[in-house]
């Protein structure tokens, strides 16, 4: 939903799904979608290798507030690996530093999948942007540097074998939040004796997002082409295309909020609530009268406590008179959850 404008861009809010292609990088996307739109400010939902293609969830305007919650949830995955052959970066992008004979069978791989179901331990790969001493590793395995990385707690849901031709292994792949696909391939490889690495990586889904809503930049371009070659030079067209904010928490249970509480609650202040099924969870708030998306809250012992609030001309128009609200420079955003 469009605001209004700056000089600096639109104040528009929503989430597009962006099928990016293969060879751009996300930050490379994500500015120009955020050209595209001329939206005042934006943010991706967790990056995807160059070589990687497929959902990448781009968060415009208050929408940011929400990236992080679609940055720790479930993605899935179709990813095609080459056995036999080992690269340091563990896709097609890297230095070969290994060939050896493939003669894995399908029960072989069967059998070797068996160890990446479920609740596991994974090493990230050093070609990642997990940080050490306030670096990317990826920049120590660019100067030949290892460093120590602890395994951590990922959940694969499904591994399932799509195809297996030659030494080409498709499998579909859907998991938690910090799961590098590269590393399964890889540890899959060494189990299998032959080594493995990426040479597809399509991501299909993140959260309970429908991949059918998914566009391209090409697409968008166009799209952009066409709206300032109109009298009117709106991007009506572009602007449809943005999901709501609350598709980014469509899994939390509703909350809808009374007039009595909701002056507290839009200035961040915890309040106490009753009658709840469950008084241990986070929830989406909605005002009772007009069913506006407020924001998220943690609720805990019965004592609801804003976490991330929307600010928009829907949301501030809730108050009597246009009440202020508590003003950001009074306020860190630690204690201020609309900023």
């Amino acid at each position: 939903m469009s605001r209004h404008r700056r000089a600096h861009g639109r104040d528009i809010d929503g989430i597009l799904l962006l099928n990016k292609s293969a060879g751009m990088t996300s930050s490379f996307a994500l500015q120009r979608v955020k050209q595209i739109f001329n939206a005042n400010k934006a943010g991706h939902t967790g990056a995807l290798d160059p070589l990687a293609t497929g959902m990448l969830p781009i968060c415009l305007g208050e929408a940011t507030k929400f990236s992080q919650l679609l940055l720790d949830s479930d993605k899935s995955y179709e990813v095609t690996a080459r056995l036999g052959i080992r690269t340091d970066t563990s896709d097609a992008d890297g230095q070969v530093i290994s060939r050896r004979p493939n003669s894995s069978t399908l029960e072989d791989i069967r059998n070797a999948l068996k160890h990446f179901s479920g609740e596991i331990m994974q090493v990230p790969s050093m070609f990642s942007a997990l940080k050490y001493k306030g670096r990317p590793l990826y920049e120590y395995a660019r100067n030949g540097i290892e460093v120590p990385r602890e395994a951590r707690p990922i959940k694969i849901y499904e591994n399932k074998i799509v195809s297996y031709d030659g030494d080409l292994l498709s499998l579909s792949i859907s998991c938690s939040k910090g799961t590098y696909i590269r590393t399964i391939v890889d540890d899959l490889g060494e189990m299998l004796g032959c080594g493995a690495h990426v040479v597809r990586l399509h991501r299909t889904r993140v959260a309970s997002y429908d991949p059918a809503k998914m566009v391209t930049l090409e697409e968008l371009n166009c799209l952009l082409s066409e709206s300032l070659e109109s009298s009117e030079g709106h991007r009506d067209e572009l602007d449809e295309l943005l999901l709501p904010l609350d598709s980014a928490v469509s899994g939390f249970e509703v909350f809808t909020v009374e007039p009595d509480l909701l002056f507290k609650i839009l200035n961040g202040q915890a309040v106490s609530v009753k009658k709840l099924q469950n008084n241990d969870c986070q929830v989406r708030l909605y005002d009772s009268i007009h069913g506006y998306f407020i924001g998220v809250a943690d609720i805990e012992d019965g004592v609801l406590k804003p976490r991330r609030l929307v600010r928009s001309l829907d949301v501030l128009s809730l108050l009597p008179d246009h009440t202020p609200l508590i003003s950001s420079a009074d306020n860190s955003p630690a204690d201020n959850p609309l900023l």
